[in-house]
């Protein structure tokens, strides 16, 4: 049986690295505290790194947090990226790109949310169809998008949102296993406490493929129609997308008849507190 740790691209990262710095194994297995036995080991895929040896080489060879990620991932161990604050000053230039791209997306509905699906941005289009099937008071309250697909939205779903709301969970549930973050666990817990969560999610969940797009129907001026929902996740700073940060999605509804003309939705005056064109 092959050993585990030649087959992980650890080994590759790390020659890359320490020759781009021009760093020997020796000079690199002083800076670490460690062997150039044991760092030849490593680099030869015979022996595989622990996270601490991964932190110490990250640090002795000056990589930031893309590099010191993508050497985490490719030794098997989660990612670690620090929070940064969407709001944040610095990140000025992202939030006028989703909002140039929010307003781009209508007359389709579309939500830019962060990593606790805390809706951070809507668009016209949005306000426009929800505003038809909930008071104008209570679709003002809305500022998390799982919450408002849990309560709000289910009853107006009337295709499989059972199977949407156990999709969300397991989603939620692996992440918070990989993590163990507690933010994490914490969301999840609050989510399933949801009266609209089938009991027996878990096992619906598990037999379903998941899906960052899906179809539902929805009840508009009482005739159902069926939409594409589509998530993208968008990528800031960060080894991958899926880790990067802040974490963010937008999810659109794109109709599936393509004679259904939304745009006559934004005929009117529409506001939200969290509309920002």
């Amino acid at each position: 049986m092959a050993d585990v740790a030649s087959d992980l691209s650890f080994s590759r990262f790390l020659k890359f690295w320490r020759k781009v710095h021009s760093v020997s194994q020796e000079e690199l297995a002083h800076r670490v505290d460690s062997s150039p036995r044991h760092i030849s080991r490593l680099e030869n895929g015979s022996s595989r790194p622990s996270e601490t040896i991964i932190e110490e080489i990250a640090k002795a060879l000056y990589l930031r947090d893309r590099d010191r990620n993508h050497m985490r991932i490719s030794a098997g161990y989660f990612p670690q990226q620090a929070k940064v604050d969407f709001h944040s000053p610095e990140l000025k230039w992202l939030r006028k790109a989703m909002l140039l791209t929010l307003k781009a997306m209508d007359p389709y509905p579309a939500t830019l949310m962060d990593s606790g699906s805390n809706i951070l941005m809507v668009n016209k289009a949005w306000v426009a169809i929800y505003q038809k099937m909930i008071p104008i008071e209570k679709l003002n309250e809305v500022n998390n998008h799982f919450d408002f697909l849990f309560s709000s939205v289910a009853g107006k779903i009337t295709s499989g949102w059972e199977d949407t709301l156990s999709m969300i969970l397991m989603a939620l549930k692996q992440s918070a296993l990989m993590s163990n973050d507690p933010v994490e666990i914490a969301l999840l817990a609050r989510f399933i406490k949801h009266p609209n969560v089938p009991e027996n999610w878990e096992l619906r969940a598990s037999k379903l493929e998941p899906m960052a797009s899906f179809r539902v129907e929805i009840e508009l001026d009482g005739t159902l129609k069926r939409f594409f929902n589509v998530s993208q996740t968008i990528g800031a700073s960060g080894a991958t997308a899926y880790v990067s940060e802040p974490h963010l999605t937008m999810n659109t509804l794109y109709p599936e008849d393509g004679e259904l003309d939304l745009s006559l939705l934004l005929d009117q005056k529409l506001t939200h507190p969290l509309l920002f064109y």
